[in-house]
């Protein structure tokens, strides 16, 4: 029995601590702390409430790998703030060039890729979690994840507005990484819910998309 509880929580365990060793180290000089404190409210909340809840859900190994990826590249992002990540010196040490002049890009475009990321690697824990709940016909196995994540996204533009109303500034501007862009939080929900809509319709492609009878 130990073996068998020991072999079904190995692989979520490992990746919980190789995140958070991950984590401690992007913690160290960040470039911004304050920024950084504000980006990590989602990782406060959201890994502990993973954690403490495992034993009611247990995820697949597939969703626990995406939420993995998700928070890695977040934590990331929170490290530099997301304006600032330097990906175009990364790619350059590597290529010579820059990734930005290869695709026509003139901003940064790190926090539109977590956006995307954040409807795509989350979608599969959340067509779990309704899967796990709810009883209802297919077509709202999709359905119903789709909507939560696209709910998800709008929340989350609004709590970066009221975030820039209580801190304003520099730290306002930084949490919020418009760049200029007046457009930018519909442009994150869209990409958000492209995200989620892709993730969505590979799993009920792949004919996994978990339905409970009702």
């Amino acid at each position: 029995m130990y073996r068998k509880i020991i072999s079904m929580w190995r692989y979520p365990l490992t990746l919980l601590a190789i995140f958070s060793l991950l984590w401690l180290a992007l913690a160290i000089t960040p470039v911004s702390r304050s920024d950084w404190l504000l980006e990590n409210v989602l990782v406060f909340i959201a890994v502990p409430m993973f954690v403490l809840t495992a034993r009611r859900l247990r995820f697949s190994n597939f969703a626990y790998t995406c939420l993995f990826a998700f928070f890695a590249l977040h934590a990331i992002g929170a490290h530099y703030t997301y304006s600032l990540v330097p990906y175009d010196e990364w790619f350059r040490a590597l290529t010579g060039g820059t990734l930005n002049e290869l695709l026509g890009f003139e901003r940064n475009h790190y926090d539109r890729l977590i956006h995307f990321l954040y409807g795509l690697l989350m979608a599969p824990a959340a067509v779990e979690i309704f899967a796990h709940y709810g009883r209802y016909p297919r077509v709202w196995a999709a359905l119903f994840p789709l909507l939560f994540m696209t709910s998800h996204a709008v929340i989350y533009e609004l709590i970066e507005y009221v975030a820039v109303l209580l801190f304003g500034g520099d730290l306002g501007q930084a949490f919020l990484g418009t760049q200029g862009d007046i457009w930018d939080g519909q442009k994150d929900m869209a990409l958000a819910l492209a995200g989620s809509a892709i993730m969505v319709a590979a799993i009920a492609i792949a004919g996994r998309l978990p339905v409970r009878r009702p």
